[in-house]
């Protein structure tokens, strides 16, 4: 099956890689003993016209469905990399949007020259940060299959194959899908912290490494090819920064699992990971540069430092230059590699990356001056690029703890400490403001270092301490910031810097105490977005924390005071709907950001986007052309999560074309708020209106009497909170309530149910209202919907929420609604929305919306048979499943384990979770 009008995939591949691994895939259930099941797959040549037997068994049918999916996935991801390719062999880098090429001719057209992009490139900072959320439903062993077989396809387009070699690649797919046919899908047991680690360090390992010399190389092909002049961005500090970051081992917020000890494990595998990383990269370097110094003499800078090293390393330096007589670079190479740090105190070993690199910068400057440049340029400078993303520590671990938890915390050692009143979470705010005020003078703390004081003040504090020894141990490189979520208030803040000094983290300046890592806000409701101004501007204004940022300053070598602000896109639209929290997001970053500028302060915004739409997921260059002015600034930390790690970066070739993204529109949208294209719009009090209005739809909905039965029985949620898909729990503190549920299983039941729910309601009722009492401003979306970032953002959201929706299978959930009045009563309620919704969008648009976006529109068609094949799976044994464990009798395991299999089934279908 081809897809027509899918205008970002090339077709011809998109059908011959999809009936080529469909063919494989029957051919592997044929030799596992399944032929029905060979029958009943999508896709295949000649289809199959016949239903599939009401007798396979259920399991081993969804089971066949999600694999086909995911081949369906691979697929399109090597469809839109070969359009890409032939769209950029045809007409030119700039032909395919938001990447360099473009991003780059725009820049020019505005009237940036050369040297005002090559001053500005080096300023630019895109941090990816790796989350684990439950997000992510497959085991790492069938995600190393699906490397393989993508491996396979990319062998498979080499067109010089004899079809003796094509039908060997054709054998080594068919038995990659056997052995994936033959793996268990769900985790038996939720995985630990351990196994979710190693996930993430194969991408900060494995792959980011090796894509950074590729993503570099489209910069600077990007830049020849705009006529500008190639040696500017020779040096690898010529280039935007990127790093990595994760929270996978330091995320506490509703996390057991995540303790002080599973901290330092990370923080040591990190740095375990990344040192053997360049000593990979070392070695590599050193076969290469076998020059010998009876063809060219070794400048005698090169040799006098080579004395130097070789005599501080003793017997390691003698080795080193042992193994390589009269080679005098590869001894050089050698010497690094003796010099890199296996003990935290070696003698005479790196401390810092820093140190790392003067070398290469010595081993780069003595091949330029014996005339071998070029080796610089393709051996040297990739490496030094890559000791300036990795560091020691291959990725930042934030830490995240909850604010209410902190509270109970403090609680416990005021307490300790002998307060006869000691229960923070009674005091009003003024009162604690007093405590931290008459505290955070103080240099003493609460209690002596011991255990015991309460179960969340032990929690923290020795996650703390384990914070300072890695600090004092190894440097600020490796740790990002302490976040606190659910900041409501400044106190939520300055409470941190009490745990800080009770650790023995706060480090003492000629002007007082200071933090020496972030304390990080995340806003995450939107009551708590629109008061994240005043609460930023209390903080900064605050005397802790202004030493904390100069100290912050003195470490990084910055050149500006930054405040690192995160803010949340799943609880806000878990509150209000899509467009109250998008545009909720906007205004808090417009202000936030002129906070910061009152105050001399740069705001580095963290963005908790997540792998959905519901969750701040969507097009990377439509979100960031979306920010507000002011609120970019060339630095910019985005969370990847869950699912969206492996679609994203499993693959080296879409890896750099979404990094490409993220760098490319940054640069963009900075250098656009540099020339003041980036202003106000008249649109803007519309959308005031429109955020109220869709929220007041949202929350009486939510509100509505029987709304959480309706809920919980239309949708598989209950099958989530079951899941063994993420070793989070799905709710923050165990209770029974919507407040308490976490926003990834709110998102993920409504996506597997059809409804996707969250990602368009009360966006109807909005724009009707809108249309009812102002109708020029109606008028002026569909204007200027292509033309103002933020609004197309919004609006393409909530309609490729709406396609994505089906209401024949939300009506087939529906019917699991076990009172009929109120399964009628919602039923139509939010069907009612949903066709307000379809029908004001179309209106908008101008047309209907699959002939407006049918990319999107294809992509779901191709899908649907499949998928409504799942959804009725999922139906029937949801209510089977339900009542037998209603009843207490034998089976329900059974079918739960069924049931897994379906939602991971339908969310390779959908291609997103939670």
């Amino acid at each position: 099956m081809t897809l027509v009008n899918l205008s970002t995939v090339d077709p011809a591949t998109f059908a011959d890689e999809l009936t080529f691994l469909m063919d494989c895939l029957r051919e592997a259930l044929l030799d596992s003993g399944e032929p029905d099941l060979a029958r009943v797959l999508p896709w295949i040549t000649p289809p199959q016209a016949d239903p599939p037997r009401a007798d396979l068994p259920p399991e081993r049918l969804v089971q066949a469905l999600s694999i086909a999916f995911q081949l369906l996935s691979m697929v399109e991801q090597r469809a839109a990399v070969h359009y890409r390719r032939t769209t950029e062999t045809r007409a030119g880098l700039p032909a395919v949007p938001a990447l360099w090429g473009e991003a780059l001719a725009q820049l020019q057209a505005h009237g940036l020259d050369e040297a005002a992009l090559a001053a500005a490139l080096p300023m630019m900072r895109v941090e990816i940060v790796l989350t684990a959320h439950p997000t992510e439903a497959k085991r790492a062993s069938v995600l190393e299959h699906h490397r393989a077989l993508y491996l396979l396809l990319l062998k498979r387009a080499n067109p010089h194959w004899t079809p003796y070699e094509q039908q060997a690649i054709r054998d080594e797919a068919v038995t990659r899908l056997i052995a994936l046919w033959r793996t268990g899908e769900i985790f038996l047991d939720k995985p630990d912290v351990a196994s979710e680690r190693r996930n993430i360090i194969h991408y900060l390992r494995t792959v980011f490494p090796s894509v950074l010399p590729m993503l570099d190389a489209r910069v600077r092909q990007a830049w020849q090819a705009a006529g500008f002049n190639p040696t500017l961005l020779q040096s690898p500090e010529a280039l935007p920064s990127l790093q990595f970051g994760t929270w996978v081992g330091g995320d506490r917020d509703g996390h057991p699992l995540v303790t002080a000890e599973v901290t330092t494990e990370t923080l040591a595998e990190l740095r375990r990971q990344a040192l053997g990383l360049l000593y990979d990269q070392l070695s590599e370097l050193a076969s290469y540069l076998s020059l010998s110094d009876q063809l060219q003499a070794a400048p005698q800078p090169l040799l006098d430092q080579m004395t130097t090293v070789a005599s501080q390393l003793g017997e390691r330096g003698a080795h080193a230059l042992a193994r390589n007589p009269n080679e005098p670079w590869r001894q050089w190479i050698n010497l690094m590699l003796a010099r890199l740090p296996d003990a935290p105190a070696a003698m005479h070993a790196y401390q810092r990356s820093e140190e790392l690199v003067r070398d290469l910068q010595i081993l780069a400057q003595s091949l330029e001056m014996i005339g071998a440049g070029s080796l610089v340029t393709h051996l040297v400078t990739p490496l030094i690029r890559s000791v300036h993303t990795f560091g020691f520590h291959l990725a930042r671990l934030d830490m995240r703890q909850n604010s209410a938890v902190h509270d109970r915390a403090l609680s416990q050692l005021l307490a300790a400490a002998g307060f006869a009143d000691h229960d923070v979470t009674t005091w009003d705010f003024a009162r604690r403001m007093d405590l931290l005020t008459h505290e955070l003078v103080s240099p003493r703390p609460f209690t002596r270092a011991r255990a015991g004081v309460g179960t969340e003040a032990d929690m923290i504090l020795s996650s703390y301490r384990a914070i300072r020894i890695a600090l004092h141990t190894y440097g600020s490189a490796g740790l990002g910031g302490l976040i606190v979520s659910m900041t409501r208030n400044i106190a939520d803040l300055l409470t941190v810097y009490l745990f800080a000094r009770e650790t023995g983290l706060l480090m003492v300046t000629p002007d007082g105490l200071a933090c020496p890592l972030p304390v990080v806000p995340l806003f995450e409701t939107i009551e708590d977005l629109e008061r994240s101004p005043s609460i930023l501007a209390a903080f900064l204004d605050h005397p802790m924390t202004r030493r904390s940022l100069e100290e912050q300053r003195r470490q990084t070598g910055a050149a500006d005071l930054i405040q690192q602000v995160m803010i949340g896109y799943s609880d806000s639209n878990k509150d209000g709907g899509l467009i109250a929290s998008l545009w909720a997001l906007y205004r808090a970053q417009a202000a936030l950001a002129a906070v910061g500028q009152a105050r001399g302060v740069r705001i580095r915004f963290f963005h908790g986007r997540g792998g959905t739409i519901s969750r701040g997921a969507g097009p990377t260059h439509r979100f960031l052309k979306a920010l507000p002015a002011g609120s970019v600034g060339g630095d910019v930390r985005i969370t990847e999560q869950g699912e969206t790690i492996a679609q994203k970066y499993a693959n080296p070739v879409t890896a750099s074309y979404n990094l490409e993204l993220f760098q490319a529109g940054v640069v963009r949208s900075t250098m656009r708020e540099r020339l003041g294209l980036a202003t106000a719009h008249p649109l803007e009090p519309a959308m005031d209106r429109l955020a109220a209005w869709s929220r007041e739809a949202y929350t009486t909905l939510l509100s509505s009497d029987g709304f959480l039965r309706f809920y919980r029985q239309a949708t598989p949620v209950d099958v989530l909170e079951e899941s063994r898909i993420g070793s989070r729990p799905a709710r923050r503190s165990g209770q029974a309530t919507l407040a308490d549920l976490r926003a990834i299983p709110w998102v993920f039941s409504w996506s597997q149910a059809r409804f996707f729910l969250p990602g368009w309601y009360g966006v109807g009722s909005a724009l009707e209202r809108l249309k009812g009492e102002d109708q020029a401003a109606f008028a002026a979306l569909s204007e200027h919907l292509i033309t103002w970032a933020p609004l197309h953002y919004i609006l393409s959201n909530a309609a490729t929420s709406v396609a994505t929706a089906d209401t024949e299978v939300m009506g087939w959930y529906s019917d699991l609604v076990e009172e009929h009045a109120l399964r009628e009563r919602l039923g139509k309620i939010i069907l009612t929305e949903y066709e307000r919704t379809t029908t004001l969008l179309e209106e908008i648009y101008g047309a209907p919306l699959d002939e407006r976006r049918p990319n999107v529109h294809a992509m779901i068609q191709v899908r649907t048979p499949g998928l409504r094949l799942l959804h009725r799976q999922q139906v029937a044994l949801l209510g089977e499943w339900r009542s037998k464990r209603a009843a207490g009798t034998e089976g329900a395991a059974t079918l739960l384990s069924r049931l897994l299999l379906t939602v991971n089934a339908i969310a390779d279908g959908l291609g997103s979770t939670g």
